[in-house]
């Protein structure tokens, strides 16, 4: 038997913040060692953090991440264990991403990553250039400075893999593992029996699922101890970071690490037979065959042994089952982890949030409640870190500290109804009941005075008062009337947050929390400036649907037991009077449901659908509920709001991003925001789409002997 233990960990690292990220580092490193670890991985581009951006572009963030290096190696952190750090590395004139792999105060090898993540929310190839010299090692001379404090001069560069005297080891970055044909299939013919896989992979609903079957494949039909680290939390972006770090042998998961947690540092170890791998890799004849005629891949010798003879004190780590959330819990512990970092890190004493009583507000002030109870849990595990954030957040004197989610949240949670003559009394006694459960210091305010006097000003300017359309005014009236009241909540919120701390003597500030969905700014259903502005929005990226099943589940596992009752409300602005034969409805506004807007979105983003590519779709899959000229109509009127819209998304508040749909414009729905919103050549496609169809449609009714008026004359939208 050929016995290892490595370490793989999750680390909660912060962009340019070179101080945070190497006190995690060691400590990642001295969990390792205290459990007799060989190999520690770390995340990718852990020393600058990875979300750093166009500071990546500055050569003082290159020249910080050698010097932290530095001190790493100068130190006895790498002493009897193989330690790979990721960090930025300019070699010539071009800058890669690397990992620096060392052992016993020397850098073996410097591996730069061949395939960058450029889609989506990764800009890579901005600040980085692909390693593209697949077929062998270079030296590369080593900073004048760290070459005199290591004796080295020059190292290894490039692609290749480490050959110890026992086994082989090589590294394979993020984004390579899941390209078409990745470094892994031709390194495991090559020998390479353990793979380190160093990410910066960001939370998605759903998406763990397709990461886990990586690791799996990778290592299945051709064997192999597939390491996979992560950072976890919030860098400095709208990214949560889902570490998830596991170890996979023979495409058994044998040790996996939490997806979300607030803790700073988490290693995840096993125990590990290499001789398992050897033995797959002989019985399968394939691999052998095609092991024998393999591609050569570069290597750096090293003359030294990680593996451990048999022991019976040396258990080996057995298969799991793999732990997956559901989406529900994803919604509640992602952006509720993502909450806490920002709260502790931008130096707030807390949140503040107009809660209206609906399913938005209320999914927020939900995710808020977890929070909280997630601090008062890894208070009472120990900790430190989070204690000594939770009293200095929350403003703790004489030794005392968070021991209770409620009595946590009314430190640091303000909850406020902003209540008009529109407001019904439902949603302000949910929004009370709500609050109660929480526990935080809810406030009840009346706008109406403040909407009055905008009104009156008005008026005095230019003789003329407007009207709902419910009491006869007109669109233009009805909006601005209601736009006014959206715009007063977002002025009195931002008031509030920056004063109320002052009222109660409490040091700082409080960060607004906006609570739109992804739907709704995909639509555009939301005033520019109103309460959707805000600092952060945790739920801007996640669906209505999808937060009508978290109400659901955190009524019964959070115990906010008010949010059931608040789902099953129809969802409504209140910015309209209510009368007796009207009540203003989302929905109805909307001219869509929220369920459609999820199909356009989807349709829009991933699949990558124009109006005319959208309709094709449609008529398949509503065709056997609606006309081709009814899902034309829909699509039409989608694009026209969206269009009318998008500018809305340019200063949309910045949100967790947790939805492959999402319309956020700042990196990861990149699109014009001036539009022609009528669509003259893409509607001129689609009605002549219809009318082809309609004629197919009459000749087929025709033929079959059945009169065309009788045809046309059946309900469309029977079950819809």
């Amino acid at each position: 038997m050929r016995l290892v233990k490595v370490a793989t960990c999750n680390l909660n690292q912060w962009a340019m913040d070179f101080d945070c990220n190497l006190k995690n580092i060691k400590e990642s490193i001295s969990r390792a060692k205290e459990a007799g670890a060989v190999i520690r991985l770390g995340p990718e581009l852990e020393i600058t953090g990875y979300g750093c951006e166009d500071h990546f572009l500055e050569l003082d963030t290159v020249n910080h991440a050698w010097e932290c290096l530095k001190e790493l190696l100068v130190g006895d952190w790498t002493d009897d264990i193989l330690c790979s750090f990721g960090m930025p590395v300019i070699k010539g004139s071009e800058r890669y991403n690397c990992q620096v792999l060392c052992l016993n105060r020397k850098i073996i090898m410097i591996r730069a990553k061949m395939w960058l993540a450029n889609d989506g929310n990764y800009r890579e190839l901005r600040w980085f250039t692909a390693w593209k010299q697949s077929d062998k090692l270079e030296d590369f001379h080593l900073p004048s400075d760290i070459s005199e404090a290591l004796l080295q001069k020059t190292v290894p560069f490039g692609y290749g893999f480490m050959q110890f005297l026992d086994t082989a080891v090589a590294a394979e970055v993020c984004e390579e593992l899941f390209t078409p044909i990745p470094p892994h299939t031709e390194l495991a013919l090559n020998g390479v029996e353990v793979f380190m896989n160093a990410s910066g992979s960001h939370h998605q609903l759903r998406k763990l699922d397709l990461r886990m079957r990586a690791f799996i494949g990778a290592t299945h039909t051709r064997g192999g101890v597939y390491m996979y680290s992560n950072h976890q939390g919030c860098d400095g972006g709208r990214l949560y970071y889902d570490g998830c770090a596991c170890i996979v042998v023979n495409g058994d998961v044998v040790a996996q690490g939490s997806q979300f947690s607030i803790k700073d540092v988490e290693v995840v170890v096993a125990q590990i037979d290499l001789d398992a791998v050897a033995s797959l890799r002989g019985s399968i004849s394939s691999f052998q065959e095609q092991a024998s005629c393999k591609q050569h891949v570069s290597s750096v010798y090293v003359p030294y042994k990680l593996c451990k003879p048999f022991n019976l004190q040396m258990s080996l780590s057995s298969p799991l089952k793999i732990s997956y959330h559901s989406p529900e819990e994803e919604i509640a512990f992602g952006p509720g982890c993502w909450l806490w970092d920002y709260l502790r890190r931008s130096g707030a004493s807390g949140f503040l949030l107009p809660l209206s009583g609906g399913a938005d507000s209320s999914s927020v002030a939900g995710i808020v409640g977890c929070m909280c109870q997630l601090v008062v849990k890894e208070i009472a595990n120990g900790d430190e870190q989070v204690k000594s954030d939770a009293i200095r957040i929350g403003n703790y004197t004489d030794g005392q500290f968070p021991t209770d989610s409620k009595e946590f949240a009314k430190r640091i949670f303000y909850t406020v109804f902003m209540g008009s003559e529109n407001s019904s009394d439902a949603t302000r006694a949910r929004a009370k009941m709500l609050a109660d459960e929480i526990g935080s210091w809810h406030l009840d305010v009346s706008i109406d005075s403040v909407v009055s006097a905008f009104l009156s000003l008005f008026q005095t300017l230019t003789g003329k008062r407007p009207r709902y359309k419910v009491d006869g005014g007109s669109n233009i009236e009805n909006l601005g009337l209601q736009n006014v009241q959206a715009r007063i909540r977002m002025v009195l919120a931002f008031m509030l947050a920056s004063l109320l701390p002052w009222v109660h003597s409490k040091p700082g500030f409080y960060l607004v929390l906006g609570s739109s969905n992804v739907d709704e700014g995909l639509r555009g259903y939301l005033t520019k400036y109103d309460c959707s502005s805000a600092d952060i929005n945790p739920i801007g990226s996640i669906s209505k649907q999808d937060l009508r099943i978290f109400l659901r589940w955190a009524a019964i596992h959070l115990g906010f037991s008010s949010l059931a009752e608040i789902e099953a409300a129809p969802p409504t602005a209140e910015l309209e009077p209510i009368r007796s034969n009207y009540s203003q409805l989302d929905e109805v506004d909307m001219g869509m449901t929220y369920d459609e807007l999820s199909v356009y979105g989807r349709l829009r983003k991933i699949f990558r659908c124009g109006p005319v590519s959208m309709f094709k779709n449609l008529c398949f899959g509503w065709g056997s509920k609606l006309s081709p000229s009814e899902v034309a109509d829909k699509v039409k009127h989608f694009f026209k709001y969206y269009s009318i819209n998008r500018h809305k998304m340019t200063v949309i508040t910045p949100s967790y991003h947790a939805e492959s749909y999402s319309p956020e414009d700042n990196r990861f729905d990149l699109r014009q925001f001036l539009y022609n919103s009528t669509w003259p050549y893409q509607f001129r496609k689609i009605d002549q789409l219809v009318n082809e169809l309609s004629v197919g449609k009459d000749v087929a009714a025709s033929s079959n002997g059945v009169g065309v008026v009788a045809a046309n004359s059946a309900d469309p939208k029977a079950g819809l």
